[in-house]
C-alpha cells in the first residue's frame, strides 16, 4: 500500500515555514502498514495543484493534501480539487453547525460569510470534522485511489489524522502489521556502531530491517518488522532484540517506543514520583524546553534558572563568587555548584546544570571554545564531567543538551 503526500503552500517554497506536516503523517502511516512513496510540495497555484494530483493517481493508492483550505482568496485547494473530481462546491450542513459553534464558544464574535463559506464542500467528498478549525477534511475516491484533503494547521491536521483518518484507513484496507523497536545509544558513533554490528545486521531475517538515525551525541538504532502475521513479526522481533541487546549493552541506555529521551525520562520520573530540574547556562533553557514540550511535564519538571550572566549565577543561583572567581564560569566547580543549588532551591531529587562556551567567542573564561560542563544533584551527590563539542555554536548547544538528557538518564538507572 503506497500514499503520496502533497503539502500546497508558497510558505513553504519559500521557506518561511517548515513542513513538519509531512514528517508526522508519514510517521502516522508507517505505523499502520502504509509506505510512503513520496512527497511533494507544491505552490498555490490551480495548474501546479492539478499536475500533481494526477502524477500521484498514477503513482499511488492514497493521496494525503495538506494546506490551501483557508477562508482566503490564495487558498484555492478545494475548488481545484472540485474540478479535479469534475465536481461542484455545496454547502455541508454539519460543518456549517460546526463552524457557527466554533464562533459563537470561543471566537465571541459574529460569523462572516467567509467563514461560513468554509462548509462548501465537494459534493462527492466524505467530510472529517475538524473540531478545531473551520476548514474541514475531505475523503475523496477515483480510480481506486484515495484522495484525503486536510487543513494546513499542524494541530488541525494532526487531530484529523489520529481521530478520522487512520480508523477510516483501517477499515478501507486490509493492512500488514508493522512493529518497530527503537533503541537509544550513547557514546558512539554511527560508523563505529555499525562496524561493531555488522555480523547482526547482516544475519536479520528479510522482513526486519535496520535503520541507523543519527543526532548529535547520539545514534538510535530502528528495528522495523512487517508482515500478514503478528505473531511470526512479534517473535522474531523479540528474538532480534534479545540478540542485539548483549552487542551494544555499554552504550544501550533505553528503548524509545516512539518517544523522545525527554520524553522517556519524564515517563521513569512520573513513575518514580521523583522530580527534576535546571540550572542552565550555555544551553539557554533548551533543556527546560524539550522537558516541557511533552504533555504532564509539570508531574516530574519544577523548573529552570537560565543563568547566562554571572549576576544571575550570583544573585538568583547563589553560587558562590570566590568559586566564579577563582575556577571562571566554565568549569566544573561551578556546574557542580550551579546543580547542587538548584536541586536545594526547588527541592527535586535531581538538578541538571549546564555551563560552557558555544561561541564564537570565550567571554570571560580560559577554557577554549565548545568546552561545555555538564552537572548532575541528587539527594546525595553531585559530579560533572568535561566534553568538547566542536566550534559550531548551535552544534555545541544540542549536543550538551542531548549529553545533559543522558547523564541524568543514566543516573536515574542507576536507582
Amino acid at each position: 500500500m503506497l500514499a503520496e503526500i502533497i503539502t500546497i503552500g508558497d510558505e513553504i517554497l519559500i521557506g518561511q515555514i517548515v513542513d513538519s506536516n509531512s514528517a508526522f503523517i508519514g510517521k502516522q502511516l508507517n505505523k499502520i502498514g502504509v509506505s510512503v512513496y513520496q512527497i511533494t510540495s507544491v505552490q498555490d497555484d490551480r495548474t501546479h495543484i492539478l499536475k500533481s494530483l494526477a502524477e500521484a493517481e498514477a503513482n499511488a493508492d492514497i493521496v494525503i493534501l495538506t494546506g490551501g483550505l483557508g477562508p482566503t482568496k490564495d487558498d484555492i485547494t478545494k475548488k481545484t480539487i472540485a474540478d479535479y473530481f469534475d465536481d461542484t462546491l455545496t454547502e455541508d450542513i454539519s460543518v456549517r453547525k460546526n463552524i457557527e459553534h466554533l464562533w459563537e464558544v470561543f471566537v465571541k464574535k459574529p460569523v462572516t460569510q467567509v467563514n461560513l463559506d468554509q462548509a462548501l464542500v465537494p459534493s462527492k467528498a466524505s467530510v472529517l470534522m475538524n473540531k478545531y478549525g473551520s476548514a474541514p477534511g475531505m475523503w475523496l475516491e477515483k480510480n481506486n485511489t484515495v484522495f484525503i484533503s486536510l487543513p494546513g494547521v499542524p494541530y488541525e491536521m494532526k487531530s484529523l489524522i489520529t481521530d478520522e483518518v487512520l480508523p477510516k484507513l483501517r477499515a478501507s484496507f486490509k493492512l500488514p502489521f508493522i512493529q518497530h523497536k527503537t533503541f537509544l545509544t550513547y557514546g558512539l558513533g554511527e560508523s563505529s556502531l555499525a562496524a561493531r554490528i555488522e555480523s547482526f545486521e547482516n544475519q536479520l531475517p528479510n522482513f526486519i530491517k535496520l535503520a541507523y538515525l543519527p543526532s548529535l551525541g547520539r545514534v538510535r538504532l530502528r528495528l522495523s518488522a512487517k508482515g500478514n502475521d503478528k505473531t511470526v513479526v512479534e517473535a522474531e522481533m523479540q528474538n532480534q532484540t534479545d540478540l542485539l541487546l548483549p552487542q551494544i549493552e555499554d552504550i544501550f541506555v533505553g528503548f524509545e517506543q516512539d518517544l523522545s529521551i525527554e520524553a522517556v525520562i519524564g515517563k521513569q520520573l512520573t513513575e518514580t514520583g521523583k522530580t527534576v530540574a535546571t540550572a542552565e547556562s550555555c544551553t539557554g533553557g533548551l533543556i527546560a524546553e524539550r522537558f516541557t514540550t511533552n504533555a504532564g511535564a509539570s508531574k516530574y519538571f519544577k523548573g529552570s534558572i537560565v543563568s547566562y550572566t554571572k549576576e544571575i549565577k550570583v544573585n538568583v543561583l547563589k553560587v558562590s563568587e570566590d568559586i566564579i572567581n577563582k575556577h571562571s564560569v566554565v568549569s566544573a566547580e561551578v556546574a557542580e555548584a550551579m546543580a547542587k543549588n538548584a536541586l536545594q532551591i526547588m527541592h527535586t531529587d535531581y538538578a541538571i546544570a549546564t555551563t560552557g562556551n558555544a561561541g564564537p567567542t570565550k567571554d570571560d573564561t580560559e577554557e577554549g571554545l565548545g568546552i561545555v560542563y555538564i552537572a548532575i544533584a541528587t539527594k546525595d551527590k553531585v559530579y560533572s564531567e568535561q566534553f568538547s563539542f566542536g566550534n559550531h555554536r548551535v552544534k555545541v548547544i544540542n549536543k550538551a543538551a542531548n549529553k545533559a538528557f543522558e547523564m541524568l538518564q543514566k543516573e536515574i538507572l542507576k536507582k
